[in-house]
């Protein structure tokens, strides 16, 4: 007797809990079982009849597997064909010279040297070496605003050249620092260069922009060796119409002067900060280096450290070179030593 009414007790609990449960609402989360907006209950496998506008809430579990730098939108050029000019042997694309560039492209296949020429508005000559290849190369408008004479040639005989396109175009910007925010043939890259990718990972725990161009500086500044045979054999005249290729470079970490400037100039410009590749002279050497723009304080020129506090010389090749050494900071003084021929 006593087991039977210990039987019957259980079983009343049993049934007061389930009944319990039911009318907190805990049979919702029973697997196989979904509320409608009614509160009635009805099986996980819907009838014909049953209501399609069911809407259950699924919750985002972004759960961050790590933390990696954001990589920056990077500006690139595209030959658009909405304003062209072209012939049987090459095109000038100026669909985008408000935002500081032409493109040009040989179509045809030769064994000729090619050159392409762009004069602006300061009436300085930048002359590009194009290959045959079937390939847009991308060429800044460095003046800015303007008239400017583009031009294609193939060589002729020797050092002699014909003319086989060209195009006059005015240029309105949409700032004056689109030319010196994309890629271009001295500054080239894309959205998967390794360039791309070291630059955000150096910068990515600093805030403004002079701390980027901090970390960046000191990266190329620290590892890169300069290439005195490679240099030497330049200023020979070798290897005309060397153009740096910015990934083989940072990947061996030394290069010439050339190498240092675009490095930094491809990194800095991924980035979204306005940097000019500057090419001239330091002293009587042929030289290149770097000037970037701050909107506190506007184009930084010819800086070479930070201090904390100022801007000196922004010359990552002789920094790396021969440090802060009291020569070299008595040879760059103001400036005065450097002279621009081209901005890239």
């Amino acid at each position: 007797m006593n087991k039977l009414i210990k039987f019957l007790s259980l079983s009343l609990v049993v049934i007061l809990t389930i009944i319990l449960c039911a009318a907190c609402g805990l049979g919702d989360i029973i697997p196989g079982h979904v509320t409608q907006s009614s509160g009635s209950t009805s099986s996980s496998a819907p009838t014909e009849d049953s209501d399609s506008s069911l809407v259950v809430d699924v919750p985002d579990n972004e759960i961050p597997l790590n933390r990696t730098p954001a990589l920056p939108m990077v500006l690139m050029p595209e030959a658009s064909g909405v304003l062209t000019e072209e012939n049987d042997k090459a095109i000038i694309d100026f669909s985008n010279t408000s935002d500081g560039y032409v493109m040009v492209k040989w179509l045809t296949d030769t064994t000729k040297q090619l050159r392409a020429q762009v004069t602006g508005p300061s009436g300085v000559t930048y002359t590009y070496i194009i290959q045959p290849d079937n390939e847009f190369s991308v060429l800044p408008l460095s003046d800015g605003n303007g008239t400017y004479d583009i031009k294609i040639f193939e060589q002729a005989e020797g050092d002699k050249y014909a003319l086989a396109l060209g195009t006059v175009v005015d240029v309105a910007l949409v700032d004056e620092f689109a030319p010196f925010l994309r890629p271009n043939q001295f500054v080239n890259f894309n959205e998967e260069s390794d360039i791309v990718s070291k630059a955000a990972s150096l910068v990515y725990a600093e805030d403004t922009l002079l701390e980027k161009v901090q970390r960046i500086y000191e990266f190329v500044v620290n590892n890169f060796t300069y290439d005195t045979q490679f240099a030497e054999e330049v200023a020979a005249g070798g290897h005309k119409g060397y153009l740096p290729d910015l990934d083989a470079i940072l990947a061996r970490q030394y290069g010439i002067c050339f190498d240092y400037a675009a490095v930094m100039t491809g990194m800095l410009r991924s980035q979204g900060i306005p940097t000019k590749l500057v090419e001239g002279f330091a002293g009587e050497v042929h030289h290149a280096w770097i000037n970037v723009f701050s909107e506190d304080t506007g184009w930084i020129e010819e800086i070479i450290f930070f201090d904390g506090e100022n801007w000196t010389l922004m010359d990552p090749t002789f920094a790396s070179s021969a440090g802060a050494s009291s020569a070299l900071a008595q040879f760059i003084g103001d400036g005065t030593n450097y002279s621009t021929l081209f901005l890239h």
